[in-house]
């Protein structure tokens, strides 16, 4: 059985819409930014907290974890700035609980969503793997500070773990069942579409005159069931011992300008967007971008749907979301 913490979240909800296909999975989340109807009925649900002990000797108890996936981190850049408590007590001490209730009930297998943030501004064109980590905010700093502790707990303890950085996370399930709701939204697509469907006076472009072909910044967006389907692939090495202590980037390698993703909600939806360009944001980099190449070689996964493919699932579940 898999657990999977954080499992009613955006990403964690398509992780395990696509995972309950192969294995059981028992989610624990607090319900704090996620919604219990994102879970799949086929799941087993536990309302509960992974910085509290009592809750996860409860769930290792009950059934027989082969490993887990931690998708359970606060993940608000601006709010961490301002709060780095909270970041730091959950993303950093909630998860050490974690990790040590698996190491006393001797489950040794690990999926850590990790994030481009630990990548800071990067100088370079497209960031892969060996891409200096020099985090800006106290997010990124949580992120590659667990990643650090996994390396610690593999040394010591055997510990097999498999770390995922991503970047933009995007679109909806296929069915529309499922799809991204967070409240408050920060995401450049949710934030359009909202604005197309009339929920949002206006879209706010921060900077258009960036070193970019349109002069707004270009990011790397991923469909949210491809990076579910990295994660499985993830899973499967490590149980099967092929991949350990491994970091992966997913991107698409490509990246979308801000005005290329609105101009593609336009296209998709057949509405105009009311568009406001706004001051640049303090630490906005221009471009953030990543190469795939090493979990395309050794796990043979690559972002299989595009930009408008991405736009369709998001606009058909806006129209529809029931959460």
């Amino acid at each position: 059985m898999i657990l999977v913490v954080g499992g009613a979240g955006y990403i964690g909800s398509h992780l395990v819409k696509e995972l309950i296909k192969k294995e059981d999975i028992v989610v624990l989340d607090n319900l704090s930014t996620g919604h219990r109807e994102a879970v799949d009925s086929r799941a087993v649900f536990v309302k509960g907290d992974l910085g509290n002990e009592e809750d996860l000797q409860m769930v290792f108890r009950s059934y027989p974890i082969k490993a887990v996936m931690h998708f359970a981190a606060n993940s608000l850049v601006g709010e961490s700035v301002v709060d780095p408590l909270k970041y730091y007590q959950n993303n950093v001490a909630a998860t050490l609980t974690l990790l040590k209730m698996m190491m006393k009930f001797k489950v040794k297998n690990f999926i850590f969503s990790s994030t481009a943030a630990t990548y800071g501004i990067p100088s370079v064109e497209v960031i892969d793997e060996s891409t200096a980590t020099q985090p800006i905010n106290p997010y990124g700093h949580s992120k590659l500070m667990v990643e650090q502790i996994l390396a610690d707990f593999s040394k010591a303890y055997g510990l097999n773990y498999v770390v995922l950085r991503y970047f933009n996370a995007a679109g909806a399930h296929s069915s529309a069942v499922i799809g991204e709701s967070h409240d408050p939204e920060t995401h450049l697509i949710p934030i359009v579409l909202q604005q197309l469907l009339g929920e949002r006076e206006k879209v706010s472009v921060f900077g258009s005159d960036y070193d970019t072909p349109d002069g707004t910044c270009i990011r790397d967006y991923i469909h949210v069931t491809d990076l579910a389907t990295a994660h499985i692939l993830a899973l499967e090495a490590l149980l099967l011992g092929k991949k350990s202590a491994e970091i992966y980037n997913l991107g698409n390698g490509l990246g979308f300008s801000v005005k290329e993703v609105i101009e593609t909600c336009e296209k998709v939806t057949g509405v105009k967007a009311n568009v406001e360009i706004a001051d640049r944001r303090p630490g906005d980099p221009a471009r953030l971008v990543a190469t795939s190449e090493k979990i395309y070689t050794q796990l043979g996964w690559k972002a299989d749907r595009n930009l408008e493919q991405i736009i369709a699932d998001a606009w058909k579940w806006h129209q529809n979301k029931k959460y």
